[in-house]
C-alpha cells in the first residue's frame, strides 16, 4: 500500500519538527562550504572570481559573508574550482 499525499506531508513535518529540536539523524543536513577558502586557493579577488567562474559578485558575497549558502549545483561548481581552479576558468572562458 503506498503512502497517501496527506501521509507524506505529516512524515515531512515530523522529521522538522524532529530536526528543530535537534535531532539530526532525520535530515539531510550540507556540510558548509568555505568559499573564501575556495576563492584564495584559485588566488583571485572577488571580483576576478566572480567574473572568473560566472558568479554574480553580490552572490559571492552573500556567500562568503553567511548570508547565504550555495545550492547544490554551485556546490558542485565550487568543489570543481577547488580541485582545479585554472582548468575549469579556462574551460568557461571557451564555452
Amino acid at each position: 500500500m503506498t503512502k497517501s499525499a496527506f501521509e507524506k506531508i505529516a512524515a515531512g513535518l515530523e522529521d522538522a519538527i524532529a530536526y528543530a529540536q535537534g535531532d539530526e539523524a532525520r535530515a539531510h543536513v550540507a556540510a558548509p562550504v568555505d568559499i573564501k577558502a575556495v576563492r584564495r586557493h584559485a588566488k583571485k579577488t572577488q571580483a576576478q572570481f566572480a567574473q572568473a567562474y560566472r558568479i554574480p559578485v553580490a552572490t559571492l558575497r552573500d556567500w562568503e559573508q553567511g548570508r547565504r549558502q550555495p545550492d547544490a549545483p554551485a556546490r558542485a561548481l565550487l568543489a570543481v574550482i577547488a580541485a582545479d581552479p585554472a582548468t575549469v576558468e579556462r574551460i568557461l572562458a571557451q564555452a
